[in-house]
């Protein structure tokens, strides 16, 4: 009969080893240690199986169950074997001795010698390793080096003389590294990105650490996982930020490469997914492996060693991929805070569907050794409850249940395929255990899929798509931002689409956008209905203004006309400027008075100019002592804001200007009761905020815009990520430049 498989398991007072299929029973001769235990492991090549206690290490022969062999080294909190078990590897929590030096706390034995009797175990090497994140020793496929890392190095020893560094590789801030478990002797080391410089790994064939064979520079990455292929051929790297810069996701960023051991291959995989790497596996063939990736609903695809494409899964919740040990099934599920579902794919009849399982809130899941069954198990302390083991076949029935008070590590024996008969894991199906027709019982099962809630008015109706997954038909994940993260053909960032709008092109930084005959002007789509209406106004007395000056209007005429052309709104804004001087006599007409402004009250206020027929004329021009195209006076003790002395008329288009005799006010208007004693006129200073020509207030409001539109462009080209909002902005420059251009064309 073939050699049943086997799992051990631990939990709060006992540690338990059981034959699975086909009997279901414990271990014969193996006696359940009592009291607290710490960890439990097997070797990698299934012989021993090992725990360690309060009072020290037991190692036993996993197929019997008989006691080999006792470490005499108590507090053990982590157990580790070489590739072929002929060592074990103890670490213990760190400590000082009473001369406050490190004890050297990670041990190395003999798992099997030869002692003569009552002698004590001795090791073979010992070590000082404070952390316990990347603890034991990696060992080669033989057992003939083994390394470990330190500051800015990865010391090689020989197996059997642990005293003695046997070579270095050199590598400065070198964070981690990975031997390969094939026959080549190969390792992985990886440099985080320091000063600056890019992150890094570095393959080399050991001990030929002069020069890499093959490596692989990039950013984004402040740790990495390196996962070899069995024949230890190819490398996966996956790289990982603590921070993801854009803020879509609090876990960092993931970026996923793949590098040949022999130089002749590297690449980035392009993933056509937006959102974070959830899970790589590479297939015990060495020549493909699957991804998880992308925002929920996930995506799953296998690709080849040579990062091409081969199969995409359809999308689903999922976070989870593994392939069974003999290639045939994967296995793709999601776990964690996923509904624990399991779906299983027969990659030999084209990646065919066989089932699905219901899992439950499983923490751990292993493929058995014979790949006929699945194990999960729900642990502590990540959920106190409801935890137990169960073992369901891959046809998707349960096999075998057992519930537990705080377990803690689970785990099935590694076996090779050769212990086991030939045949299809499929049929027959094996006769399930007791326990599972149990458990199947106190399944409630419900009457009627719950679904989610719809209040009673939308009970009876479709689910509109915005409610649904991707997965079901619904819209591509959407950031808190309102920007869709992936297109509709899965790459990039679609353009932004506005119900009932034309499609706006986010141009890059200086392009001018094609004009279409008989399209709206650029730009015009971004103004609201107030903007446009006065837009239009404003071309209307522009081209009413032309065609007055082609009609050859006179001189005296123009300063009425313009004063009709304007709008209401205008004429009283411009009526509200006035100049400001340093006097405080007000010589102006009541008419004039009532123009007072509010921040400089009880200021001299200078008269307007006379157009020629005694009538008092509001000022239009602008601030300051200033009257319609130059028909004003100017006299000799004032000074305007252009330099020249008295009241100066100005305005952009005038051709002609009205002097009085110097120190005369003979043609003002003046209101006999509120008439001042003339005296000395005081030395004026005029501003003109809204300068000299009718337009320079939007010409100013053009050219700064026109800046801001180069700063966004400036932000742009620096890698700045923009909003929508800032990217329409950049597009309008083309017609924000045009009509500055004509502005200053009229000016």
């Amino acid at each position: 009969m073939a050699e049943p498989t086997q799992f051990a398991y631990r939990t709060l007072k006992e540690i338990g080893i059981v034959d699975a299929a086909p009997v279901y029973e414990p271990l014969p001769g193996f006696e359940k240690p009592e009291g607290n235990s710490r960890c439990c492991t097997y070797s990698p090549c299934g012989r021993y199986f090992a725990w360690a206690s309060n009072d020290g290490v037991t190692v036993i022969d996993a197929s019997v169950g008989h006691v080999i062999t006792t470490l005499p080294t108590p507090n053990v909190y982590e157990l580790g074997f070489s590739p072929r078990g002929s060592y074990i590897i103890t670490w213990e929590r760190p400590s000082k001795d009473e001369n406050g030096d490190a004890v050297k706390n990670l041990k190395v034995w003999h798992t099997v010698e030869e002692l003569p009797e009552d002698a004590e175990k001795q090791v073979v090497g010992r070590f000082v390793q404070k952390s316990q994140t990347g603890w034991n020793l990696q060992y080669t496929f033989d057992e003939r080096y083994c390394a470990r890392c330190v500051t800015n190095e990865v010391q090689f020893y020989e197996s059997g003389d642990l005293g003695t560094v046997w070579n270095k590789l050199r590598a400065e801030g070198v964070a981690d590294f990975a031997i390969s478990p094939g026959n080549n002797h190969s390792v992985a080391a990886f440099i985080p990105e320091r000063k600056g410089q890019p992150a890094s790994v570095k393959i080399f064939n050991v001990p030929s650490f002069a020069s890499p064979v093959s490596q692989k520079t990039f950013f984004k990455g402040d740790k990495v996982q390196l996962k070899w292929n069995q024949l230890g051929t190819t490398l996966i790297v996956l790289a990982q930020t603590e921070v993801d810069k854009t803020g879509k996701s609090y876990y960092g960023e993931t970026t996923l490469y793949v590098l040949s051991a022999n130089g002749g291959f590297d690449s980035r995989i392009t993933l056509d997914k937006e959102g974070p790497i959830h899970d790589v596996s590479w297939s015990p063939n060495s020549k493909e492996f699957g991804v998880v990736y992308g925002y929920m609903p996930a995506k799953t695809t296998i690709f080849n060693q040579r990062a091409v494409v081969t199969h995409t899964f359809p999308l689903a919740p999922r976070n989870t991929i593994l392939f069974s040990p003999t290639g045939k099934f994967v296995l793709v599920a999601g776990f964690g805070n996923l509904a624990g579902q399991m779906d299983i794919y027969d990659l030999e009849k084209d990646y065919k569907k066989i089932c699905t399982i219901e899992g439950g809130n499983p923490s751990v899941c292993e493929w058995s050794p014979d790949s006929k069954y699945i194990l999960t198990a729900t642990t502590s302390p990540r959920l106190r409850v409801d935890n137990g083991v169960r073992l369901w076949h891959v046809g998707g029935g349960i096999m075998y249940n057992q519930d537990m008070v705080e377990l803690y590590h689970v785990t099935w024996r590694p076996q090779t395929i050769d212990h086991f008969s030939p045949g299809d894991p499929l049929h027959p199906v094996p006769t399930p255990h007791a326990s599972a027709l149990a458990y199947l019982g106190t399944v409630k099962t419900p009457s009627k899929p719950a679904g989610a809630y719809r209040p009673p008015g939308a009970r009876g109706t479709s689910t509109p798509l915005h409610f649904k997954r991707e997965d079901e038909g619904g819209a591509a994940h959407i950031v808190s931002n309102g920007t869709s993260l992936v297109g509709s053909n899965g790459f990039g960032k679609p353009r932004r689409q506005v119900p009932g709008a034309e499609t706006v092109d986010n141009l890059p930084p200086g392009a001018a956008p094609a004009n279409v005959p008989g399209a709206t002007a650029e730009g015009d789509e971004n103004l609201s209905k107030a903007a446009l209406k006065n837009k239009k106004k404003r071309e209307a007395k522009k081209a009413k203004d032309a065609e007055a000056k082609a009609a050859g209007l006179g001189a005296g005429e123009g300063p009425s006309n313009v004063g009709e052309n304007r709008s209401p709104e205008r004429r009283d804004r411009r009526d509200h400027q006035r100049s400001r001087s340093k006097g405080n006599q007000d010589i102006r007409t009541p008419s004039q008075q009532r123009y007072r402004s509010n921040t400089h009250q009880g200021k001299y206020n200078g008269p307007n100019g006379n157009n020629g027929n005694g009538a008092n004329q509001n000022n239009q021009g602008g601030q300051g002592y200033q009257g319609h195209q130059g028909q004003g006076h100017q006299g000799q003790g004032h000074q305007g804001h252009q330099g020249n002395q008295g009241f100066q008329n100005y305005q952009g288009n005038n051709n002609s200007q009205n002097h009085a005799p110097a120190g005369q006010l003979n043609n003002l208007t003046i209101n006999p009761a509120q008439q001042p004693r003339l005296v000395d006129a005081p030395e004026l200073s005029i501003t003109s905020p809204g300068g000299g020509s009718p337009n320079a207030k939007k010409l100013r409001g053009l050219q700064k815009k026109i800046r801001a539109i180069e700063d966004l462009e400036m932000r742009l080209a620096g890698g700045e990520k923009l909003e929508d909002t800032q990217l329409k902005k950049i597009g309008t420059k083309a017609a924000v430049q045009a009509e500055l251009s004509s502005l200053e064309h009229e000016g």
